[in-house]
């Protein structure tokens, strides 16, 4: 092969995507054959990374958010030395491989986060360098110094996402930002003139970005536009790159056959004849491996002089020593229940902001904020300024009327390191954040999302604002962990877990309205169980969360008059009781007693307690607008209502 190594990195990339994916049987070959100039061009001359400690602090952050395209990534960290070998390549897209579909979160073998969901990568990278910002003005960039690459997509800017993140990324200035845009003209459906006729450029002119365009398989090109990408520091850039889907396929190059499926055995063969490629499948030739070590000396260079300045620096200053310390590894926190008066009336989300208060003061690396309803859930953290384009310390975020790009970000925040990230909106809509949220259980990022107004008890704004199937759909989702608090200590230990986890999001769902503060608060530690006995009974069990947990013990009172024995339990958080072990929930739910659930929300999901013969109190139908209590009247949920309820299905049960 008579080219240049640089010219023989390129085809390699490109003969191990084609080579794996026919292997496979299925995925995604133009997206690699297409930007493999640009991906060589990023590794080996801009890119400061170390397969030798893929996750030290201050390595650039490399996001693929076009992640059908994952046979790019896969090769760019074989070649350079990551943990996936040559068998994780041919075991691409089979079950238990390291190498699926589109790339799941592993920073020990170079892969960011999850991508896949078109405009996830583009979002997420913005809160990623959210956290890069608020990390370099708190120690400086002796400590912190680094940007976030990513590969974007049509499909990714034609996500709504990608639109919110954009605008937010302008705004705040975020320049350590450099995306690189795919603009091969190619959807799966056709040619992106079908739908896709904008001038991407003027948009993000529009949005506050710095914005080029070039060729991209002029390599020379590709890297005079990332020099002045990464020169401009206070707009985050967008080069929009030229290519074609498919490069150097002789029938399947600008097509949309190239897009997601295997080329063929003839097309490939011919494609290998086009370029001079003579080596068998899966071999690499050498000085391409070379090359992409010499690139790896960058990256380890790069690491090596952080160290040094690293521990230099907490010599000179072991309180900065230890502040770094705070912020990426945190100590566990156990936090008292917030001051409310027993017997009162108060919003959990009210106690929820007295807790942000507290753990502000414990947790440095707590930063986070709201989609413009900061005044309605009470999370601006009170001791600090807002972070924005002129103050990187500010901890509280402002996201706009922009939910879906919010919890993205969050994430973003959440798995860059040494800075735990939090959003905040109404319930319902938590509709708009759903797939990042989602992503944020699929990669385990420990990302914390506050939603208020829980309930159609939120009142007069009616049913367009009054969560119904939210609660339930959310709890439906593996490795989130809802945590609906019904007082003060419930509120304390929801955000335990939440700034506790490690291994994946939290929710916190708070009232609008006031529930009774307890005359005798419960024991922190069966709280800390996710379910746990309120009140002693013998004769049925009630299950509540939230703000139903109150009306269950006050139905119980009224029972308890007519000779009926209730054991009322309280379920703040179902996914941390269901870790506990099965003595221990059959202590809390009984056994062969008959069981009742009460949630204002949903009944679907709650025959997980007591099968379908249960009584399931909750609401299956749209809200209402008006005051709290008329809807608590009319729907049944005062505790009145609910003990008559109770009372003549005991009956019925004999």
């Amino acid at each position: 092969m008579n080219k240049s190594v640089e010219q023989l990195a390129v085809d390699t990339i490109r003969v191990l995507s084609m080579d794996a994916i026919q292997r496979a049987n299925s995925g995604h070959p133009g997206m690699p054959m297409g930007m493999a100039d640009l991906a060589v061009v990023l590794w080996s001359r801009f890119l400061e990374v170390d397969p030798a400690d893929p996750t030290w602090p201050d390595r650039d952050r490399f996001i693929v958010s076009n992640g059908h395209g994952s046979m790019l990534l896969y090769s760019l960290l074989h070649l350079s030395g990551f943990d996936v070998t040559m068998d994780d390549i041919k075991a691409f897209r089979q079950w238990g491989s390291v190498t699926p579909g589109h790339p799941e979160r592993d920073p020990a073998r170079g892969i960011e986060m999850t991508t896949g969901p078109l405009g996830q990568g583009f979002a997420t990278g913005v809160g990623m360098a959210i956290a890069e910002e608020r990390l370099r003005a708190t120690f400086g960039e002796r400590l912190v110094d680094h940007r976030t690459f990513a590969f974007v997509s049509d499909g990714d800017l034609m996500e709504g996402v990608a639109s919110e993140a954009a605008s937010l990324a302008g705004h705040l200035e975020l320049g350590k930002l450099v995306y690189l845009y795919d603009d091969n003209h190619i959807s799966i459906e056709g040619h992106t003139d079908l739908t896709f006729s904008e001038d991407v450029a003027a948009r993000f002119d529009a949005y506050g970005w710095h914005t080029l365009a070039v060729d991209g398989h002029d390599r020379a090109a590709v890297a005079e536009a990332i020099e002045a990408a990464v020169a401009e520091r206070s707009k985050p850039s967008l080069v929009v790159c030229y290519t074609h889907i498919g490069f150097g396929a002789p029938t399947k190059q600008d097509t949309p056959e190239a897009h997601g499926a295997p080329l063929g055995e003839e097309e490939i063969r011919r494609t290998k004849e086009i370029m001079g490629w003579e080596l068998p499948p899966f071999e690499v030739p050498p000085e391409v491996y070379e090359f992409f070590d010499r690139a790896m000396d960058r990256g380890r260079a790069a690491r090596s002089a952080w160290e040094s300045r690293r521990d230099a620096a907490f010599v000179e200053d072991p309180e900065l020593g230890r502040r770094w310390e705070s912020h990426m590894r945190p100590a566990p926190v156990r936090l008292p229940a917030p001051s409310a008066e027993p017997g009162t009336s108060v919003a959990t989300r009210k106690l929820s902001g007295a807790v942000i208060q507290r753990l502000a003061a414990e947790r440095p690396d707590l930063i986070g904020g709201s989609a413009d309803l900061a005044p309605s859930t009470n999370t601006l953290i009170e001791s600090s300024a807002s972070f924005s384009a002129d103050d990187r310390l500010g901890r509280n975020l402002h996201f706009g009327i922009r939910e879906h790009a919010m919890a993205a970000a969050v994430n973003g925040i959440s798995i860059h390191g040494g800075q735990r990230g939090y959003g905040a909106t109404f319930l319902v809509f938590s509709d708009y954040m759903r797939p990042s949220v989602r992503l944020a259980a699929l990669m385990e990022a420990p990302s914390i999302f506050v939603w208020t107004h829980d309930s159609v008890f939120l009142g007069e704004d009616g049913p367009t604002h009054q969560p119904i199937e939210q609660l339930m759909s959310l709890r439906a989702i593996p490795n989130l962990w809802v945590a609906r608090p019904a007082d003060p200590t419930e509120t304390a230990v929801a955000w335990e877990w939440a700034v506790g986890r490690s291994d994946g999001p939290t929710g916190i769902v708070l009232t609008r309205q006031g529930v009774p503060v307890p005359e005798v608060p419960p024991d922190p530690e069966a709280v800390r169980r996710g379910g746990y006995v309120r009140r002693a009974g013998t004769d049925a069990v009630v299950v509540a969360t939230g703000s139903e947990v109150w009306v269950a013990e006050a139905a119980a009172a009224e029972l308890e008059a007519r000779g009926v024995s209730l054991r009322v339990v309280s379920l703040p958080c179902w996914e941390v009781f269901f870790r506990q072990d099965a003595a221990y929930r059959r202590s809390v739910l009984g056994e062969g007693l008959p069981i009742v659930t009460i949630e204002a929300g949903t009944t679907a999901g709650w025959e997980r307690f007591g099968g379908p013969e249960a009584l399931h109190i909750g609401i299956d139908r749209f809200g209402a607008s008006a005051p709290w209590k008329e809807i608590a009247e009319h729907l049944g949920f005062t505790p009145a209502a609910v003990a008559e309820r109770i009372g003549r299905w005991l009956g019925a049960q004999g």
